[in-house]
């Protein structure tokens, strides 16, 4: 199932989402830049177990807070986004809040990051900062969210990719790391 919201959505857009896909993109025409725009509330994605997420603009505080499956490409986050996530990918094509990746335990996030703002807004006490480790995926996950919801943001990292990949940061939680290490190993 596919959700296309043209417009702004309120808090907890996704919330449980466990399947299917969810776009919300500003109209055609609208005389604002998406990526300096707040598109959805606060709380999105809270408990999401699977399903994608492609928002043509940026979301409010606490994003993909406690997410373990869903994907998601954002244009930007408040204060406090992938806030105890378990699981899933996250993808930030713009500015993200303070106190970004607190308490985040599993799953992957990455964050355009070429004013080099990350390591001051992020909370380093679980997790590692590093390059990106599949430009294939990320590169991918970009593409979908241009074409879904015609990002201009999208198009331009996409337009000079071999500078913009050195841009994102890979947020990767550490015990995450070990775990997934260790059942390597052991495969």
């Amino acid at each position: 199932m596919t959700l296309e919201l043209i417009g702004d959505a309120n808090d907890y857009l996704g919330k449980g989402l466990s399947g299917g896909r969810v776009i919300v993109r500003q109209p055609d025409g609208a005389p604002r830049d998406p990526a300096a725009n707040i598109i959805v509330g606060n709380t999105c994605l809270y408990g999401a177990t699977g399903g994608e997420v492609f928002l043509g603009g940026v979301a409010g505080e606490r994003f993909a807070v406690r997410n373990s499956g869903a994907v998601a490409v954002v244009e930007g986050t408040g204060d406090h986004g992938c806030e105890y996530m378990t699981g899933g990918v996250v993808v930030v094509l713009g500015a993200v809040g303070r106190n970004f990746a607190a308490g985040m335990s599993g799953g992957i996030a990455y964050v355009y990051d070429p004013d080099h703002r990350l390591e001051g807004l992020c909370n380093r006490a679980g997790v590692e900062l590093d390059p990106v480790d599949d430009a294939e995926a990320l590169r991918a996950l970009i593409e979908r969210h241009r074409d879904l919801t015609g990002s201009a943001r999208a198009a331009g990292i996409l337009a000079d990719w071999g500078a913009s990949l050195g841009r994102f940061v890979m947020v990767m939680p550490i015990e995450y790391r070990r775990a997934l290490a260790a059942l390597e190993a052991a495969a």
